[in-house]
């Protein structure tokens, strides 16, 4: 659970080839270390195998996930509940989230995954006598047998902190049901930023979540690991993951705000201080960001773990209190469904020049069609009929207009 917890609320993106490549790869997930895995036959489909599966059948892009507009001093802003593993069909954010990261000046992440200050702070190596004391004996050979199930290469993640070593494999235990931390959806909203050309900037820094992560001390570290490994050996996460994976696209705002009735994940005092560390303690801090690039002239879309936005001390309610108005916007329970992109054909070859019936010198092979007696052609160039453009399908329609104004400082419901 305590794994499950970290994939909602941090973000964390490594390659573990070397360490000063270590938090490089593009797509990963929430402090997991993507380690490149030798794919054996009973190793899961690598996540590029997963994408390449889709083929023709790439989709278009539906609304998943948690949304709401902020609005103050004239501006509008944007929270979105995220989670840091994904399926391929989830790389193209939907139209209504799209949209909203358009019409934004800058994203905002917990942290910039590309940066090279938060790569060097994610791979530096813990120290040798830590890893030493923690993760030796019966511990060490745990987690190599949790590697090797992960199918993670020996070694690959043997000099990170000992939390990040286990919180390495959450990422990966999904796999099997098609959720990689490569199409992590924080990830998939900075590839759209930066085809528009969007600023990125980051509302945390590395060795901040690091600190949340590993906890006040050595004993307590040490308790999260064996929590951790408890989790894994149990088979149990595989189904715990996809089910805050459904919960996240169905965009079941309520649900996720019931997290703590059935993530069976604060049972002990000190469960509860990792749940309290990882979101009531950063949550302030992360508002301060959004208020701040909001107050300076920016429309921020704030995209960060969708456990940050729920409860009294969530990121909508901190908001609130700060005078914006916050709307929901994707936040109920639906079905989502796309339809499969149109396939792409090749382009039909222009009709020849023509001059006095001939064809013109070079064009080999090719013959002018005569336009059917009695039927007219459209206007076009040199005559050619021009295609119209295909109707909009029945049924289709506008984006729904913007609900009433609330007043200001409260949520919208």
């Amino acid at each position: 659970m305590r794994i499950r917890r970290i994939l909602a609320a941090l973000k964390r993106t490594t390659d573990s080839s070397t360490p000063g490549r270590l938090a490089r790869r593009v797509l990963a997930g929430a402090l997991c270390v993507f380690a490149v895995a030798a794919h054996a036959a009973d190793c899961p489909p690598s996540a590029i195998a997963s994408l390449a599966k889709l083929g023709s059948g790439v989709r278009n892009g539906v609304d998943r996930g948690m949304l709401w507009r902020i609005e103050r001093d004239g501006r509008t802003s944007w929270l979105y509940g995220t989670i840091h593993i994904g399926r391929a069909e989830w790389v193209r954010p939907g139209p209504t989230v799209q949209k909203a990261l358009a019409q934004s000046d800058a994203l905002a992440l917990e942290i910039d995954a590309r940066d090279e200050a938060t790569a060097r702070v994610m791979g530096q190596p813990a120290d040798p006598a830590l890893l030493s004391r923690m993760l030796s004996g019966e511990r060490a050979r745990r987690l190599d047998r949790q590697n090797a199930e992960a199918c993670v290469p020996p070694g690959a993640t043997a000099k990170l902190q000992p939390i990040l070593q286990v919180s390495a494999l959450a990422g990966l235990v999904a796999r099997a049901d098609g959720l990689y931390p490569e199409f992590g959806v924080d990830e998939t909203m900075a590839v759209s930023a930066r085809n528009g050309n969007k600023p990125i900037f980051a509302l945390e820094n590395a060795a901040d979540q690091v600190k949340a992560l590993t906890g006040d001390s050595e004993a307590e570290e040490t308790e999260q690991v064996d929590a951790a490994l408890d989790e894994l050996e149990s088979g149990k996460l595989r189904g715990q993951m996809k089910e805050l994976a459904d919960v996240w696209a169905r965009s079941d705002a309520d649900k996720l705000a019931r997290y703590a009735d059935w993530c069976d994940c604060l049972r002990t005092p000190a469960e509860q201080r990792l749940m309290k560390r990882l979101l009531d303690d950063r949550n302030p801090g992360l508002a301060d960001g959004i208020e701040r690039m909001h107050a300076g002239g920016k429309g921020v879309f704030a995209a960060v773990g969708a456990l940050h936005m729920i409860g009294a001390q969530g990121l909508p309610a901190l908001m609130a209190k700060r005078g914006f108005t916050v709307t929901p916007v994707l936040t109920s329970a639906q079905a989502q469904t796309a339809v499969p992109m149109p396939a792409l054909s090749a382009p039909e070859p222009a009709p020849r020049a023509v001059r006095g019936g001939k064809a013109v010198k070079g064009q080999k092979g090719q013959k002018v069609q005569k336009a059917q007696k009695g039927a007219p052609a459209a206007k076009g160039a040199n005559g050619a009929k021009s295609s119209k453009a295909a109707p909009a399908p029945k049924g289709a329609k506008a984006p729904a207009k913007a609900a009433a104004a609330a007043p200001k400082g409260k949520v919208r419901r």
